[in-house]
């Protein structure tokens, strides 16, 4: 015997039953804008293939629109008008991160790619420092970056003995969260390294909440002060408290991008009405059942899609929701085109923090796939609700958008949040501000030069 949840009670009401036993959309059935028409999602012309080819090279729509009532112009901008590749000043980087070479299971790779592409582009020497780990050293989809040196080490000892010259000669070392035995680098860094120091917290609400219970592996409290800068993953209050609270010198955001090279529209076949992508949490499945499985199990006409790793055996998913465990990032931008709307989940310390956009946020608005998302506080610093981005707490809410809004208003939406990432969260952008930090904490020895 079903259960009827909530979900399907609201579907129901907006759906009578015809004499034949098929349902009819019923306008009056959840509240809608005005604006908003309802539409039949089994009778919109799906985009196909054309000529042969997998995409066409003609933009389904422009990067940008000038006004959101009128029509939609061309306005191709990244937010960068200079057309220096830097600063002027070449800067010798090291970073030691968790990994570049191996995106399974973690969004760093992802990060770190577009991050030292584009300091690469600006004219930087770059030296990645990787633990070499068995999970990743199994899984690498990226063994041999084009964009910077890399080299791979087994043990602190053999990172201290190989590499002591490089981070203490460079202007800049960077540490990120995650690393294996993070403290006991950090320390050495700090105490070695004759330019500026960071340390990059892609992960700062979970890093401050193992703070608060105990701490976590690769920071400590009384290193935080050590470093020339806490560049951070979170920004709005949490810089405060990293500034009062735990004596950060220098705390500034430093967002997740997208490399536009990577994510952009085509034209593909829709297969799915509503999509997901993610690796498995406790705190964000019960978000993942009323957001997507829910409304799934309520459109069984429908399709929608979930792709990532690590969830249990014992989540039963609904037949009309196609499974990935992995997908590689090469295969991400196919995989938001092929969607109509994709929905952006948030984990529980960052929705408790704000101020924390996650990486596939920008990747799917850079595709122009129209985002459905959970909120958080600062949600309105990176999109703007209603006209960029569309947001959810309910199932319910999600049935409303799948089916009343129309394809010209869907592409709209996509096209605004488009523009606005490619004028101020494209990679670009980050590694000139990671430039401007680090000749910030530099400028006494620049100036003496």
């Amino acid at each position: 015997m079903k259960v009827e949840t909530e979900t399907s009670r609201v579907w129901k009401a907006s759906h009578p039953q015809k004499p034949n036993g098929k349902t009819s959309a019923r306008r009056d059935g959840v509240a809608c804008k005005a604006d908003m028409p309802l539409i039949d999602l089994r009778k919109i012309r799906r985009p196909t293939k054309t000529n042969g080819h997998r995409f066409n090279s003609k933009p389904l729509f422009p990067a940008s629109i000038s006004d959101s009532n009128a029509e939609l112009t061309v306005e191709r901008t990244n937010g960068i008008t200079s057309d220096r590749p830097g600063n002027g000043r070449k800067l010798r980087i090291v970073i030691l991160g968790l990994s570049i070479t191996s995106s399974w299971g973690n969004g760093h790779a992802t990060t770190y790619r577009a991050l030292i592409k584009q300091l690469s582009a600006c004219g930087h020497d770059v030296l990645f420092l990787e633990r070499n780990l068995p999970w990743y050293a199994a899984n690498r989809d990226l063994p041999k970056p084009p964009y910077c040196q890399l080299a791979l080490y087994d043990t602190l000892k053999e990172l201290k003995e190989r590499f002591r010259a490089a981070v203490r000669d460079a202007d800049l070392v960077v540490v990120g969260s995650y690393v294996p035995d993070g403290i006991e680098v950090g320390k050495w860094v700090i105490k070695i390294a004759q330019g500026a120091t960071a340390f990059y917290d892609i992960d700062t609400p979970i890093t401050l909440a193992k703070l608060e219970s105990g701490g976590p592996d690769y920071l400590s409290p009384e290193l935080i002060p050590g470093y020339s800068m806490y560049l951070s993953f979170t920004g709005g209050p949490t810089l405060e408290k990293l500034t009062q609270k735990y004596g950060a010198r220098m705390a500034r955001p430093l967002y997740c991008s997208v490399d536009e090279s990577l994510y952009f529209p085509e034209e593909r076949e829709i297969k799915w009405d509503l999509g997901y992508m993610g690796t498995y949490s406790d705190d964000r499945q019960p978000a993942l059942d009323e957001l997507l499985l829910n409304p799934a199990r309520a459109m069984a006409e429908h399709s929608f899609t979930v792709a990532g790793p690590q969830y249990p055996r014992s989540i039963r998913w609904p037949r009309n929701v196609k499974r990935f465990t992995h997908l590689a990032p090469k295969k991400h931008r196919a995989f938001y085109n092929q969607q109509r709307f994709t929905l952006n989940l948030t984990r529980a310390h960052m929705v408790e923090a704000g101020y924390s956009p996650s990486v596939r946020l920008f990747e799917a608005a850079a595709c122009g796939t129209p985002i459905i998302t959970d909120y958080w506080e600062g949600l309105e610093q990176f999109f703007k609700p209603d006209h960029e981005i569309l947001v959810a707490t309910s199932g319910e809410t999600v049935m409303r958008y799948l089916l009343r809004i129309d394809e010209i208003q869907r592409r709209r939406i996509g096209a605004a949040a488009r523009a606005h990432v490619l004028n101020h969260h494209t990679a670009r952008h980050r590694a000139l501000e990671l430039e401007n930090y680090t000749l910030e904490v530099l400028k006494p020895t620049v100036s003496s030069v």
